[in-house]
């Protein structure tokens, strides 16, 4: 390994010790742009790698808000303001009892290469909370959004950090964060904030564009890699959230079959193809449990999760898409899904496949679509929502997704460049960390020690 980026490696590990996932991203980008630091050995004298691994500004807040029952409650709050070399912190806010420190900082370092990777103006920024909607009720999740934005409001505006949601925070918590904005500033800013209502300035397709974004990049992948593309192909999908729901949605839509779906519980397996309409309304309506699936469809199996054991990735497929969360796919669930003659991977979460899964999927010939390319739909589609709020003009719904559909295409063909530039066959992991990087270390250069 490059002497410069071990020696980064060693500093970042022993500045972060309690921080497993920031660790694990880091490492994951360091070692993929190693031929990019041997060409350009200045960067040491720079300190490129130093800047990159250390956040702009990092923001720790105390949310206090009052349930249903009159009781206090705390939580605390996040925002890491990774990177603005390209443009305002942009990333989307998580609400879940596991976030903590180190998750955000591994979301925000990943955001800056995935937004880079987008050709637009944007920098790189993740948010949060360990707070928990999951048996809240509609006012107490109102209440802890309105104090969340109330501390927020100070570090946010729409040229200088444009947060979106996440995990736990989709239309409805957007609502409710832009709704307190508002109040506070006493000004409309539409683009402070993106994933919001059509009715006061959200775009037309942003709902599926995560998703949809999944599947326009891996049919360009499975184009290349000689796979044809998703007609009559079986495919199974972790998650039943928003990137997931809208990846089953274009899957079938291009012919594939969606045999699977999941939730932290368990996954449904429908040998018949999943009933979409049925997930959801399980999920986005009733905001229920996968298992409920079987009410509809007893035909179906539900396979539960035992002591973090998921049974998902033992279903023989020919796509998989991780969309759920972080290390969805280990080394074992990767071994089973080549044995099980898997063709292709595609993440739609942050980071859903460990390092030693993806060494082992490259070993094997295993075309595997990174995240921080393949999902880069929902991130791109948020840009051009805060375009068309600056022009205040809405796009139609066709030409958004069109748009998106180019975005996606121009990213994977960058990644392939990278490949063929740097001689790394069918890494496509490797391609996007190098394409992304080699943008932003030139810009980091020609701004100065900043």
């Amino acid at each position: 390994m490059n002497s410069y980026i071990q020696r980064v490696l060693e500093e970042t590990s022993a500045k972060n010790v309690t921080e497993p996932e920031f660790l694990q991203a880091v490492k994951e980008v360091l070692t993929t742009i190693e031929p990019v630091i041997n060409a350009h050995p200045e960067y040491e004298e720079l300190s490129i790698l130093e800047r990159f691994v250390e956040p702009e500004r990092t923001i720790s807040f105390r949310v206090p808000w009052i349930d249903d029952k009159g009781k206090i409650r705390v939580n605390r709050g996040y925002r890491v303001q990774f990177s603005s070399l390209i443009g305002p912190y942009k990333g989307g806010l998580r609400f879940h009892p596991s976030v903590n420190l180190s998750i955000m900082k591994f979301l925000g370092f990943e955001q800056i290469f995935k937004n880079a990777l987008t050709g637009l103006p944007i920098g790189g920024a993740k948010g949060g909370s360990d707070f928990d909607p999951k048996g809240k009720s509609e006012f107490e999740i109102m209440k802890f959004c309105q104090s969340f934005m109330t501390e927020l409001q100070r570090h946010i505006s729409h040229d200088i950090d444009v947060p979106a949601g996440d995990i736990g925070v989709g239309g409805r918590e957007i609502g409710y964060l832009f709704g307190q904005y508002k109040r506070i500033k006493d000004t409309f800013e539409a683009g402070v904030l993106t994933g919001k209502g059509i009715g006061y300035g959200g775009s037309l397709g942003r709902t599926e564009a995560t998703g949809y974004g999944l599947v326009y990049f891996m049919r360009e992948l499975l184009k290349a890699n000689g796979l044809g593309d998703f007609q009559g192909k079986t495919v199974t999908i972790s998650g039943s959230g928003n990137v997931a729901i809208y990846a089953c949605e274009l899957s079938q839509k291009s012919g594939a079959k969606v045999v699977a779906m999941s939730d932290s519980n368990g996954c449904i397996y429908d040998k018949n193809g999943i009933d979409l309409a049925l997930i959801k309304q399980i999920k986005e309506v009733e905001r229920g449990r996968i298992k409920e699936y079987l009410k509809k469809h007893p035909e179906a199996e539900y396979l539960e999760t035992v002591d973090g054991e998921k049974k998902i990735w033992e279903i023989k497929t020919d796509i998989a898409l991780p969309c759920a969360t972080q290390n969805d796919i280990n080394l074992a669930d990767a071994q089973t899904l080549v044995k099980n003659g898997v063709k292709a991977i595609g993440e739609g979460a942050n980071m859903p496949t460990t390092l030693e899964a993806i060494e082992y999927f490259h070993s094997n010939g295993i075309p595997l679509a990174p995240a921080k390319a393949a999902n880069a739909g929902g991130v791109a589609t948020s840009a051009l929502e805060m375009a068309q709020n600056s022009m205040r003009y809405a796009w139609d719904k066709e030409r958004v997704l069109t748009t998106l559909n180019g975005i996606m295409v121009n990213i994977f063909k960058d990644c392939s460049s990278a490949m063929e530039t740097y001689g790394l066959g069918k890494n496509y992991v490797a391609g996007a960390n190098i394409a992304a990087f080699r943008k932003l270390a030139a810009v980091m250069k020609e701004q100065g020690v900043v």
